[in-house]
């Protein structure tokens, strides 16, 4: 059925990393109405620069011919280290999404993960050409240069060959691994991700690389899905205060008259 002027021509595509990098408001408009980052209002730059409430994230996003168009700095707290995220152009916003939600959670897991779990699990495998895993098809490869005395930062690369990159995540060596971790979830959850008009922002359209499935829904499902969004972050559980143990009473005769 073709689109009328109160419907639109949604696709559904796979795998996600080559559906494009979608509408960059899924990141930068709930990170504002959810989480409480405050924005740089300068109408004359082609920027929007994010800081969160506590000014130790900021995250600017800007064309950048030459580099990444995503770029987000963290300054690390008392004994911790500073870190860095960086995705390209064409990153899909759903698997910035995946690190920036678990960034921003207000009750984060205690426990320490394996960015590279979520890819076995889903078939990743190693290769002969370069340490860390590939995608099944190819098309998707995540390093870690280094090793365990001396980790080095993360690479994940989305490729139509190899001198055809498409966009590549970079995530500095002190970066927490639960926030690898969730960016390699969404990279490597197989199910399809949504975009409209979405010709002009795929790197391929080869049926052979990618699928897509054409639906026609309801204008109005489009600004739903990100005002849906907006209300799910906005009411994650926070994390229960823990409250000062009120001080012991001093044991007797530890104070003396004069």
């Amino acid at each position: 059925m073709a689109p009328t002027p109160q419907t639109v021509a949604v696709d559904f595509i796979t795998p996600r990393h080559l559906a494009g990098g979608g509408d960059p408001a899924w990141i930068t408009v709930p990170l504002h109405r959810a989480c409480g980052w405050t924005y740089d209002d300068d109408p004359l730059m082609p920027r929007v620069v994010l800081t969160s409430p506590d000014k130790s994230a900021v995250l600017r996003l800007e064309p950048n011919t030459d580099g990444q168009w995503w770029v987000l700095h963290h300054i690390g707290g008392t004994g911790l280290s500073d870190w860095y995220a960086s995705f390209g152009a064409r990153t899909p916003v759903e698997l910035i999404a995946g690190f920036v939600d678990a960034l921003t959670d207000p009750a984060p897991p205690a426990e320490t993960s394996d960015p590279f779990e979520p890819l076995r699990h889903y078939g990743w495998e190693s290769t002969q050409t370069a340490p860390g895993l590939a995608a099944p098809d190819g098309t998707a490869f995540v390093q870690r240069p280094g090793d365990e005395h001396s980790p080095g930062p993360w690479f994940l690369t989305a490729t139509l060959g190899y001198d055809r990159p498409v966009w590549q995540a970079r995530f500095g060596e002190n970066t927490l691994p639960r926030l690898v971790t969730a960016f390699t979830t969404a990279l490597a959850d197989p199910q399809p991700v949504w975009r409209t008009n979405s010709p002009l922002g795929l790197p391929t359209l080869d049926p052979k690389v990618i699928s897509r499935r054409t639906v026609t829904a309801p204008k109005a499902l489009v600004p739903a899905a990100l005002v849906d969004r907006v209300t799910t972050l906005a009411d994650r559980p926070h994390a229960p205060k823990v409250e000062p143990s009120p001080p012991e009473p001093p044991a007797p005769g530890a104070y003396r008259r004069r």
